[in-house]
């Protein structure tokens, strides 16, 4: 079992996308693409034996890593 918080990749509220800690309230970075978002939290979740869960522009979970 994964010892780090997921990592998610949602929609930021100002434009763009962002990757968020579970349970965080506050984006841990903001980025234009959700390609770059994705890349980036991937390498926390590598980094902390976690996971990636990347959701759609409406909310709904794509795809997890």
């Amino acid at each position: 079992m994964a010892d780090g918080k997921k990592q998610h990749v949602t929609t930021h509220p100002d434009g763009g996308w962002q990757v968020k800690g579970e349970g965080n309230t506050k984006a841990t970075k903001r980025f234009d693409t959700k390609a770059e978002a994705e890349a980036y939290a991937k390498e926390i979740a590598k980094n902390q034996g976690s996971s990636v869960v990347a959701h759609k522009k409406d909310g709904k979970i794509q795809k997890k890593h």
